[in-house]
């Protein structure tokens, strides 16, 4: 059985493989007092990507069990995306093709095991689509994850449906501790997954398709990875490692490419291993003692960056702060050279399981990460691991960002590698009494992505929205014109704005109700078309709870 990533720093720092447990949340969701406090803190920046990993292996978060029905599967990532929303998440990075198997209906490879427990067996729905349609209602990008290179879990090609590519071409897999791997080394293995890989971006409204680490596996004392016949025929006179290596740089650059080429904003990340190579290897490398990427996984992973093949890279970090092999603070400075002076953008991944698992003895140390990542302004985002550890609340650790780092919402920050272009601002936006909450309404010209602002006791200008405290929501464009928001928790004298986004997260001007309405409004409380309410909970909170209105 190969490594997942919970067992990761057994390769550096000896420590062993930490516990999937699943409990409620233990803290409200959403709440005002935790805005409030970090409003008293003054101006707050309002672009960050957050996301949480959604590991579909093993069935270790969605869906929690095979042969689910398909209401139960739907209500299980529902709950999950509640969670997202009230933690002020705005991305998920659900894993949609675990071990050459699909979570939607593929000319490729077959149905998942993970959803039905029948390799082939269709749900009878497609899971892909609904994921990105529930993860849109609320604001928040879908970002599908992918594992490149694994075929199965288990090492017998018999076990795999009927029709399996890999049971048609044996010739494409090795077997390497238990699992089953489709071999890099083979120019039709590479073609073969990308295929299925455009085959998402071809027919899913995705915000991104996200690699993770495993590329060749994690190397295991006594276990040989059965490439020599590939290297042997392809190799062309390189070195074993060098030849992988190369394999790797090649399927990674050619992806990128046949991504924007089929669909120039949808971006393309990857998530490896957080150590490149030491300083020891070699000088460009970190001033750590742990397993290399370069030589494990035979991942590149600094020229990718280097060379722009990749719009994001999400490092897993999954070390504490003064670990003696492998640094946290070390690492993320490190990581933040690599990506300057580059277009990439630099998400750190997070390892929440370590908290559940004990191998962060400090309750703080997620939140001590996070803090001192904001004080490095190449990195712009943070991806939790994974989804069942988030709902658990190890030791209040996700409480803490809930109150503290994650208490006001967020942007995602604009990819400088995929460009993109502002919208227009949206028109004929109107906010309206609708008993206790207000109702925004807007039409939204060629916007992806739409922001509800609120401001108190006066208008709304452009530079609010450079401030988190001002923000009340982010939706997802209906696609039919008309637009809505219902702010379930207005503010005694709130004045509204809406921007629109392209799928990129470029912004446009302010669309705000008309001077005229605003002067009706202001004389006589909240009313059709005004802005200000003269009653109602005077909360300090943005508050995602209202949902999309549709008209």
């Amino acid at each position: 059985m190969e490594l997942d990533r919970r067992a990761l720093l057994r390769l550096s720092s000896g420590t062993g493989l930490a516990a999937v447990v699943t409990a409620a949340l233990p803290f409200a969701l959403p709440g005002a007092a935790p805005a409030a406090a970090a409003a008293a803190r003054g101006a707050v920046g309002v672009r960050q990507l957050r996301g949480m990993w959604v590991a579909s292996v093993g069935n270790m978060d969605w869906p929690m069990a095979q042969g689910l029905s398909a209401a139960q599967q739907k209500k299980q990532f529902t709950t999950l995306l509640d969670l997202a929303q009230g933690l002020h998440l705005n991305a998920i990075v659900s894993q949609v093709r675990p071990a050459a198997d699909t979570f939607w209906p593929s000319k490729l490879e077959p149905w998942s095991q993970y959803l039905t427990g029948v390799p082939g067996r269709s749900p009878g729905y497609d899971p892909l689509q609904f994921q990105i349609a529930q993860t849109h209602a609320r604001g928040m990008e879908f970002h599908a994850w992918i594992n490149p290179f694994r075929v199965s879990t288990q090492s017998k090609l018999s076990a795999l449906s009927k029709g399996h590519p890999a049971r048609k071409h044996p010739d494409w897999v090795y077997e390497f501790n238990g699992g089953l791997y489709y071999n890099p080394g083979i120019p039709a293995v590479r073609a073969h997954v990308s295929a299925v890989v455009m085959e998402i971006v071809a027919h899913y409204d995705i915000d991104a398709i996200h690699f993770d680490d495993y590329f060749y596996p994690y190397p295991v004392d006594g276990k040989k990875v059965a490439d020599a016949k590939a290297h042997a025929a392809h190799g062309k006179g390189a070195s074993l490692g060098s030849w992988r290596r190369a394999n790797i740089d090649a399927f990674v650059k050619g992806m990128g490419e046949q991504i924007h080429r089929k669909k120039p904003a949808v971006k393309f990340g990857i998530s490896p291993f957080g150590i490149w190579r030491n300083r020891s290897s070699d000088r460009n490398g970190s001033k750590t003692g742990g397993t290399e990427s370069y030589s494990a996984n035979y991942a590149d992973t600094r020229k990718w960056v280097k060379s722009g093949w990749v719009d994001y890279i999400a490092p897993q970090l999954y070390w504490a702060n003064g670990d003696r092999a492998a640094d946290y603070a070390t690492l993320a400075a490190w990581w933040a050279d690599v990506v300057k002076g580059t277009k990439v953008s630099l998400y750190i991944g997070q390892a929440a399981y370590k908290v559940s698992g004990g191998e962060f003895r400090k309750a703080g140390e997620l939140a001590a990460h996070v803090a001192q990542d904001a004080k490095i302004p190449q990195i712009t985002g943070e991806l939790l691991f994974s989804a069942q550890d988030v709902k658990r609340d190890p030791k209040g650790a996700i409480g803490t960002l809930r109150s503290g780092a994650f208490a006001l919402p967020a942007l995602p920050p604009v990819n400088r590698a995929r460009g993109g272009r502002a919208p227009v601002a949206p028109a004929g936006v109107r906010a309206a009494a609708q008993g206790s909450a207000v109702k925004v309404s807007w039409t939204g010209g060629n916007a992806t992505w739409f922001a509800i602002w609120r401001t108190k006791g006066r208008a709304v200008t452009a530079a609010d929205t450079a401030d988190a405290r001002n923000l009340v929501a982010v939706v997802h464009s209906t696609g039919r014109g008309v637009n809505a928001f219902s702010d379930r928790h207005p503010a005694k004298g709130g004045q509204y704005a809406v921007t629109g986004y392209d799928r990129l997260w470029n912004q446009s001007g302010l669309g705000s109700p008309t001077a005229a309405k605003r002067r009706a409004a202001a004389a006589g409380g909240a009313r059709d078309g005004g802005t200000t309410m003269s009653g109602g909970a005077d909360s300090q909170a943005p508050s995602l709870s209202g949902g999309v209105s549709q008209p």
